[in-house]
């Protein structure tokens, strides 16, 4: 039996979050059905770095997982059963290896650039940085509200504004109700002052952006490099995926 991390991805259209729940289909159900058909009665310890709400996409999150089965052979099994969950990489791990204790987490917000002031965005995304309060800026869960934001940087990737954020963990909403906050400034809406003294304890009604805009894109740890999984499998459900996707851009930019 050996210990592996694994990066995996999804749409988070197709689930109700990431976390199981009773008569809903998740990430992590759906993750348990495909490590049951690949590995059998096995019990694969499933531990999952980080919780992504209703909607919400993935392309590098991290799964750690018991198996038998020589690491290829578990993921190209596993992309072969898998519906709408992509198994991407993996490294070998210690027992003790947990997913949550992550050195860097990666998000990335999309905003159609319609409208909005690139330069307003960088100067309310540095209001952000650093070690702050976000209670006002999150759905409040238990949890200590004080995280530091190492980056937020803002680009403009044709005609959308792209939002990449880096810390060591986020808090329940923070990146959608920041990214609210940003595409208010943006937009003319609201000042960046407005944000500060948000920030700062004052009234933050801002709201909270889309949920399907929002992509967790990499989870990372010190000192474990992941090795990418071989599968012709995982290449054709790829491909297929940017042949679906492709068909429904060509018809909305018909009309």
């Amino acid at each position: 039996m050996i210990r592996l991390a694994v990066k995996f991805a999804y749409m988070g259209d197709g689930f109700c979050g990431s976390q199981i729940q009773p008569g809903c289909r998740t990430v992590e159900g759906e993750m348990l059905s495909a490590l049951g058909k690949v590995s059998g009665d096995c019990d694969p310890c499933l531990r999952i770095a980080s919780r992504t709400d209703k909607g919400v996409n993935a392309l590098g999150n991290v799964a750690a997982v018991s198996t038998e089965l020589e690491p290829h052979t578990l993921l190209r099994a596993l992309n072969a059963v898998s519906d709408g969950v992509f198994y991407r990489s993996f490294a070998v791990v210690d027992d003790s290896f947990n997913p949550r204790l992550a050195s860097d987490r990666e998000y990335r917000y999309i905003l159609p650039s319609e409208g909005l002031d690139t330069d307003l965005a960088r100067e309310c995304a540095a209001v952000f940085t650093g070690e702050h309060d976000f209670a006002g800026f999150c759905r409040p869960d238990g949890k200590p509200t004080v995280v530091t934001v190492d980056s937020i940087d803002v680009s403009e990737e044709s005609d959308l504004l792209v939002l990449t954020y880096r810390a060591r963990y986020f808090l329940w909403n923070m990146v959608r109700r920041t990214a609210a906050a940003i595409s208010s400034v943006a937009s003319g809406r609201s000042s960046v002052d407005d944000v500060r003294m948000a920030l700062e304890g004052g009234d933050s009604n801002f709201g909270i952006s889309r949920p399907d805009a929002l992509t967790l894109t990499d989870v990372r740890y010190d000192g474990i490099d992941f090795t990418p999984s071989c599968s012709e499998v995982l290449s054709s459900r790829v491909s297929e995926g940017i042949f679906s996707s492709g068909l429904v851009s060509s018809f909305y930019r018909s009309l």
